[in-house]
């Protein structure tokens, strides 16, 4: 997002507010910026590559205010997003807290860490992640499910410097002092008499695959204002809060054009809609490099941190915005169409397709973290995966999320109390509130390339040369149905 919009929402809250609206300035919203209240990691992934060199992932997360913040640490599998492991960490005034995700001995992740930031349960790394929420979907609980999948990070709340909390927390020589008997009771406590949660976080993630020379990192996307001054703190045991808890139920985003929509889901069926709302892409893109003189691959992340809250367990169409249910080892797919060019504006003449073909005749996305490959360079290494045949050596592909096959409700998100906002025009122009439907899913993402030279010699030695690249996807918005005075 460009310093234009970036004004341009500044604009259109500035305008909401002098039409009396209410929850405007408190609506959740993607934060250009990179700081939030809460975050998501599009993809971790401790599977190995196509030499069966596996792939640690390095995470972080930054308090960059003074507050002392108490969040909630989720990690979720990428074929239905079931939760394989969370807990809570406190973070003192500008404390950063990092873990690393490796393979367990035993097959799946084990997550440890070397910080000395305050986590509840304490003393529970290192920590293999667990499968006993995989197995009523119909898709296996074994451990391998849990080598992939993407983060959440939700704060929860804040505690006032005073409180014992805080005190326990805060690091004194870098060492908290009161980790060992910090309890959730305490903790709840002294959260309610706390400022809620205020924002302020940002992170990072990195997947390294040391025996393979290889690296590629990503920024967490930030959501901010999405419980503004709200306390949401939960037990270490319990599984919320999570994306359901966005309050008020307000969002606002910036479709193309610069446009600012500001929706109120206070009616709507699903909780999830104010977050889904600010993800929404009718079409992502992005680059591919596939050139044979590097032996260079590509991957990409298509990640959809919301579908969890929509597609149930079975057969049969979802019950609103996504297409499908979760039907076991199928999955629950969704339809999208794919264009791809190469560098000198040469497109196929004939479909793209995914490859095996997809039962149903059409290109489908079927996981919640889907990774999509270019002539199975398999970068990644990734069982979530789609694979594109292509003769075009470099390129770009966009990935249309509202196809010819999509009708109906499907892959739309309606909303009745929709504000319109056109900044462009001074003063900006606002429209009544009406209805308006936003197209498209909720998607987050990035893709990675590698370059492997393989080993080069420097003074006696052989080094390997291998590179590797992270692009955040770029993307269109549409939302339609404009309500107008």
């Amino acid at each position: 997002m460009n310093i234009f919009k970036k004004k341009s929402l500044c604009a259109a809250l500035a305008g909401m507010g002098a039409l009396g609206a209410t929850g405007a300035a408190q609506a959740v919203n993607l934060n250009p910026d990179g700081l939030g209240q809460v975050l998501i990691y599009p993809y971790y992934t401790t599977r190995s590559d196509a030499a069966g060199n596996a792939f640690n992932s390095l995470l972080s997360v930054v308090n960059s205010t003074a507050s002392v913040k108490a969040v909630k640490v989720r990690f979720l599998e990428g074929k239905n997003s079931r939760e394989v492991l969370d807990f809570n960490v406190f973070l003192s005034g500008f404390d950063v807290w990092t873990a690393a995700l490796t393979p367990a001995d035993g097959g799946g992740t084990q997550i440890s860490t070397a910080d000395k930031s305050c986590v509840l349960p304490f003393g529970q790394f290192p920590q293999t992640f667990r499968t006993g929420l995989l197995g009523a979907d119909g898709a296996g609980n074994t451990l391998d499910r849990t080598t992939e999948g993407y983060v959440e990070i939700i704060e929860m709340t804040t505690y006032s410097d005073s409180s014992t909390t805080a005190i326990k927390v805060t690091h004194d020589g870098g060492v908290p002092p009161g980790c060992a008997t910090l309890t959730n009771t305490q903790a709840a406590n002294d959260s309610d008499s706390g400022q809620g949660i205020v924002g302020g976080l940002f992170g990072g993630m990195t997947l390294i695959n040391v025996q393979s020379g290889s690296d590629y990192t990503q920024d967490a996307v930030a959501l901010d204002n999405f419980a503004t001054f709200q306390n949401l703190y939960s037990s270490s045991a319990d599984t919320t809060p999570n994306l359901l808890d966005a309050n008020p139920p307000v969002s606002v985003a910036i479709a193309d054009f610069g446009l600012v929509f500001t929706s109120d889901w206070t009616t709507s069926p699903n909780a999830a809609d104010p977050v889904s709302a600010v993800l929404m892409h009718d079409s992502i893109m992005n680059e591919f490099v596939l050139d044979a003189v590097t032996n260079s691959g590509t991957d990409w992340v298509v990640t959809m941190p919301t579908k969890r809250f929509y597609v149930a367990n079975g057969t049969g169409s979802a019950s609103r915005l996504f297409q499908r249910n979760f039907n076991k080892t199928a999955g629950a797919c969704d339809d999208v169409s794919l264009d791809i060019f190469d560098r000198e504006e040469n497109t196929t003449s004939t479909p793209l397709d995914f490859s095996p073909q997809p039962e149903a005749g059409v290109n489908q996305l079927c996981w919640e973290a889907n990774v999509i490959t270019f002539n199975n360079s398999n970068v990644l290494g990734s069982a979530n995966v789609a694979n594109i045949s292509t003769t075009f050596e470099n390129g770009w592909l966009d990935v249309g999320f509202f196809p010819e096959t999509v009708t109906g409700s499907v892959h739309t998100l309606d909303n009745d109390t929709t504000t319109f906002v056109d900044p462009t025009v001074s003063p900006p122009f606002l429209s009544g509130t009406g209805p308006a439907t936003y197209f498209g899913l909720p998607v987050v993402g990035f893709a990675v390339q590698s370059f492997a030279n393989g080993a080069i010699t420097v003074g006696d030695q052989a080094v390997l040369s291998n590179y590797g690249g992270n692009f955040v996807h770029k993307g269109t918005r549409f939302v339609g149905g404009i309500p107008l005075n």
